[in-house]
This record gives C-alpha cells, sequence and structure tokens, in this order.
C-alpha cells in the first residue's frame, strides 16, 4: 500500500481522493509549519512514497536524501515552486508537480479587493470607523480614487496576470498596458492592451501596477528604489506573486515619502515578518497570503495534487509536471 505524507492540514477533497485509491494518508494534524528537523524525522522513518507539501517549506536535496529512494513525487500544494529545488529533484528522478489554473479567479479577484481598498481608502476607514472618529458625513473625509477607466499595469502575463485584464476591462473599462518578456498580439486584440518593452515605460504611465510574475533570481527585487521612482506619485501598487519581487524596505521608504501614493500587499519578502514600519504605514493595505484563500480554490488545489501524486504513483505523467526551465 503506498504511503502518502502531507505536511499540514489541507482540504478532505483531497485526502478522500488519496484514501478511496487505497493509499496510506499520513498527515501533520496540527495546522502550523513543521519544524526543520521534525520533517527530516518523519520522513526519514515513514518510507513514504509521495510527499504533499506547502509553499512555506524548503524543499531542498537533503529532504530529498530524507526521503529515501522509494519517494516518487513531492506534489507542492501551491502554483509557485521557488521553495524547492527542482534541478535536484530532477538528479535524483523525483516528481515535482504544483496546482496551477484553480487559483487563478480567487487570485484575479483578490487582486481586485487590493486595488479597491487602496484607492477607496477601505481599510483606512474600517479603522477610522472602529475607533469611533466618524462623527458624520463630511465633503472631504476619506477621499480615494476612482477605478474607472484608469491606466492598469500588468507585469507578467500569466493566467493570473490575464484575468487581471480581463475583470479590468470588463467590469472597469480600464486601459491596460502590460510588460511581459514575450508579447501577446490575440490578448492585445481582445484587451485593446498596449504592450511595454522597457518596465520603466509602464511603471510611469500606469495608475495602477499589479504584479504577476514568477520568483526567480531575475525577478527578485523586480521592484526597487529605482524603479519606484519611475512610478507617478498618485500610482498604487499591488503585489499578489510573491514578496521578494518587491524591496520592501525601499517600499516603505516609497509610501513614507509619498514617491507614490499606496501600495497593497498579500505577499511579503520575509513572511511572515513585514519590513520596519510597514504595519504602521496608512497608505498600505496588507493581507496574510489570502489570495487564493477561498473554499473553492484551496478545496481544487487539494484535488489537483492529490490527482498529480495518483498519477505518478501509478505511473503515469502527472497533469501539472514541473520542469527545471
Amino acid at each position: 500500500m503506498p504511503k502518502v505524507f502531507i505536511t499540514r492540514p489541507i482540504p478532505e477533497e483531497g485526502i478522500n481522493l488519496l484514501k478511496e485509491k487505497g493509499y496510506e494518508v499520513v498527515m501533520n494534524s496540527e495546522d502550523r509549519l513543521l519544524g526543520r528537523e521534525a520533517f527530516l524525522k518523519e520522513l526519514r522513518e515513514g518510507k513514504f512514497d509521495a510527499v504533499l507539501t506547502q509553499l512555506t517549506e524548503k524543499i531542498d536535496d537533503e529532504i530529498f536524501e530524507a526521503a529515501g529512494v522509494q519517494c516518487k513525487i513531492f506534489a507542492n500544494y501551491a502554483v509557485g515552486y521557488d521553495n524547492i529545488d527542482v534541478a535536484s529533484a530532477e538528479k535524483r528522478g523525483l516528481i515535482i508537480t504544483n496546482t496551477p489554473g484553480v487559483l487563478t479567479n480567487s487570485v484575479a479577484e483578490h487582486t481586485f479587493a487590493l486595488m479597491l481598498a487602496i484607492a477607496h481608502r477601505v481599510a483606512e476607514g474600517d479603522r477610522f470607523t472602529r475607533a469611533g472618529k466618524y462623527v458624520g458625513w463630511a465633503p472631504m473625509l476619506l477621499l480615494g480614487n476612482d477605478l474607472s477607466s484608469k491606466t492598469i499595469g500588468i507585469v507578467g502575463l500569466g493566467r493570473i496576470g490575464s484575468r487581471v485584464a480581463y475583470h479590468a476591462v470588463k467590469g472597469f473599462d480600464a486601459k491596460i498596458i502590460y510588460h511581459d518578456p514575450n508579447r501577446n498580439a490575440d490578448f492585445e486584440k481582445e484587451y485593446g492592451a498596449t504592450y511595454k518593452e522597457k518596465l520603466e515605460d509602464l511603471l510611469s504611465e500606469a495608475d495602477f501596477v499589479s504584479i504577476h510574475v514568477p520568483l526567480m533570481e531575475s525577478t527578485r527585487h523586480l521592484i526597487n528604489a529605482e524603479r519606484l521612482k519611475s512610478m507617478k506619485p498618485s500610482a498604487y501598487l499591488i503585489n499578489t506573486s510573491r514578496g521578494p519581487i518587491v524591496d520592501e524596505k525601499a517600499l516603505v521608504l516609497a509610501l513614507k515619502n509619498k514617491v507614490i501614493k499606496g501600495a497593497a500587499l498579500d505577499v511579503f519578502e520575509e513572511e511572515p515578518k513585514l519590513a520596519p514600519g510597514l504595519a504602521e504605514l496608512e497608505n498600505a493595505v496588507l493581507t496574510p497570503h489570502l489570495a487564493s484563500a477561498t473554499e473553492e480554490t484551496r478545496a481544487a488545489m487539494s484535488r489537483l495534487a492529490a490527482e498529480n501524486i495518483i498519477a505518478a504513483l501509478e505511473g503515469q505523467t502527472p497533469p501539472n509536471l514541473v520542469k527545471k526551465s
């Protein structure tokens, strides 16, 4: 009977799929990150055929060694896989998978939740009201900005970036500009979008800059102090991709000094830590990596991770195989 280790509780949909196949499922029952030594111990003693991991866990050669030769697959419960040493896995003949596609809608929706929250000062207004400061309507109270008909700059035109463009155009009559290594003529035709070969050109024109690139060495601190200065003083930065893409300390200074008007972040450079001063800023909206946190999406991610495991253990190619780029 194949054994599967799940490093942290996930929705039952995927667990049930594994059990229906007759697999033995062992799961860390506490909803917290396993310590490194505890993780290694579980792998060495468990002799698992598959491991279902979380994006918060560093999966490297030491982990692969501890898992043993009988382990066939590490299935990441995330679309990103920058936490996994894919090259090392390939050398060992290990399969790596992720869960793309199923979280596209929820992340795109959360992106707009953040855009609206920062532009309409929703979180700030909530704090203001709860503090008992609201004494009645006033014409100049907490004035924000409209999203409709603004220019939205999309950095990274994958599934999520494209879905953000869909909502922006269909729902808010927005103008779309985008930056990506690859130009997409079909996308431009469908959404009236304009390609910006240089990132700085996008930054200087956009009212909202939305980040949707994967974390790689080439994208680490893609948004740095100099590029923040390229943005309009009236512009907002939105990040629902990976924290280290933005130089968080530089962003704090930019927000304090009104280099840009505001920022809304769902991810952080050193999660769960925040850069000093970020939490105190009124012109920042911060959510704790919630973009895919809907019942529907997390259940779908659970199913997809399980389907990847089942395919690998049955000698088939998993539907979401990750290869070193």
